[in-house]
């Protein structure tokens, strides 16, 4: 080929992309007036980055749906890098516990006196700084985003699929500069299930033609809540593996239950299990190398346990409030409790109904006193508290129902198309342990083209990965918990960016 055939070819596949710019922007409007961040209580320092937020409403009458983001820009090329949307789960916690406590732009600072706004710092793991990112509030009801229309508030795993991709496209309307970016959905938890249906919707947009053009490449997901089977069977082998049970308990419930603990057929093996379950019933099932404060002696546990994550604070009598409490126990699912269809109980109610709970309590007061502060509200466009509610951490005012069935049909269907998938899991989270995300990605029968190996971060093994075809990965991340970026933001930011950039892992 000469090199005027070359050029030729060089300004044809321009002046299309340029066109296919034009034909997005024909139906856009100008970008949000108003949406910029110019400043943030207790930051006094330069943005690295531009940061948006404010709300996108689903429906053109009042009482409808209204979505709120919070849109950090890439601090290293926001033109060229990937989007990404991150959800957290529950269903009915905030992403705003990514952002203050996981990988947001900053590190906050507890205040003092306690209780007063908190001091924000950059956080030199920020996924931001290889990555554009939006922080959504999913589905309405859920952190700032709410409706006048409490109706709106009985939802589910499709209808939330839904709402989250019509938000994607007049976000997209809002943002159009970022249309060309390669897009990606993140999450952790019960963003498992968030996950592969809000892809599902998106992939289905673009069959039809649905405008603006997202230009989606895959996801991932962290910890994730995927199959009730799955899911259910993972503690057991999880406890064993790790030398929280000892060989005659897990043998005894292995006999008893023929290999099914999420649903006992016998009352012989629902005792086993009860014995496991009051074996590991004082551990943290978010991170089992983390202490646990229990009552009534939690006062005293919080004299002696100070080698908690540098995010948490310690918490004494449940004299606290119950949403300091939720924190933890927003984000994931009990193994004898295991996903099913219908109603999903909130974890406010779980922890009112089960006075044998003896759970981590985890002190949100940080997101809490800054979310709900008035001069923070307003720099970020939220509504104020008499509009919007309170900020919670996990919210109960939604009525949830878990009607998508298992996951797995949806991450065939996603990776056969050709849509890259990574599924991450912490190895010390005892919740949604990695034995069941090791167990269905196993299970879908792709050849493994990366065989089981270490992977590193600062020259040290980080955890363990396996490739197959199709684009799937599955990873672990060495002492993490069930919220990665937390237990370990740098071998987090160094898996995440190695993945968006395409380089190995």
């Amino acid at each position: 080929m000469g090199k005027s055939e070359s050029a030729l070819l060089k300004w044809r596949s321009s002046f299309l992309r340029y066109l296919l710019i034009v034909v997005n922007l024909a139906a856009i409007g100008a970008a949000p007036q108003g949406s910029l961040i110019t400043k943030l209580p207790g930051f006094t320092a330069n943005f690295p980055s531009n940061h948006h937020s404010g709300y996108i409403n689903l429906d053109e009458n009042s009482t409808g749906k209204k979505l709120f983001y919070y849109f950090v820009a890439s601090e290293r090329s926001p033109a060229e890098d990937p989007v990404v949307l991150w959800l957290n789960g529950g269903p009915g916690c905030s992403s705003f516990d990514a952002f203050v406590y996981e990988h947001g732009p900053f590190n906050f600072e507890e205040g003092n006196p306690k209780g007063t706004l908190p001091t924000l710092h950059l956080n030199p793991y920020s996924w931001s700084k290889v990555s554009n990112i939006i922080y959504l509030d999913s589905p309405a009801g859920v952190g700032l985003s709410y409706s006048p229309n409490e109706a709106n508030y009985i939802t589910g795993d499709l209808q939330t699929a839904s709402d989250t991709h019509t938000f994607l496209l007049k976000w997209f309307k809002a943002f159009p500069e970022f249309l060309q970016n390669p897009f990606y959905i993140a999450g952790e938890s019960y963003a498992g299930i968030y996950i592969p249906t809000l892809a599902s919707q998106v992939v289905k947009g673009l069959k039809v033609g649905a405008v603006p053009v997202i230009n989606f490449k895959g996801y991932m997901v962290g910890n994730g809540v995927t199959d009730q089977k799955f899911d259910g069977n993972a503690l057991v082998p999880f406890a064993h593996g790790m030398a929280l049970i000892s060989d005659a308990i897990f043998r005894e419930a292995e006999a008893s239950c023929s290999g099914n603990y999420y649903r006992p057929q016998t009352s012989d093996c629902s005792k086993k299990l009860d014995r496991v379950e009051e074996v590991l019933d004082d551990l943290n099932i978010y991170d089992i190398l983390e202490p646990c404060f229990h009552e009534p002696n939690a006062n005293k546990a919080n004299k002696t346990n100070t080698n908690l994550p540098s995010s948490f604070q310690q918490l004494g009598q449940t004299k606290k409030s119950l949403a300091v409490r939720k924190r933890m126990f927003g984000r994931a699912w009990p193994f004898r409790a295991p996903v099913r269809d219908g109603i999903v109980p909130s974890w406010s109610e779980l922890i009112e109904s089960d006075t044998k709970s003896h759970v981590p309590c985890m002190n949100d007061e940080v997101a809490t006193t800054w979310l709900n502060d008035e001069s923070v509200r307003a720099a970020i466009h939220a509504e104020p508290e008499n509009v919007a509610g309170p900020w919670e951490l996990c919210t109960r005012r939604i009525t949830y129902f878990h009607n998508a069935g298992s996951m797995i049909p949806y991450h065939t269907n996603l990776t056969s198309q050709g849509y890259r998938a990574l599924i991450y899991s912490g190895d010390h989270d005892m919740c949604v342990p990695y034995t069941g995300s090791q167990a269905w990605t196993s299970s879908l029968g792709y050849k493994i083209v990366d065989e089981w190996r270490p992977w590193l971060s600062n020259a040290q093994v980080a955890g363990y990965l396996q490739g197959y075809e199709y684009n799937l990965t599955f990873i672990t991340i060495k002492g993490a918990g069930h919220t990665v970026p937390e237990y370990k933001p740098k071998e987090a930011f160094d898996f995440y960016s190695r993945w968006l950039e395409g380089t190995p892992i």
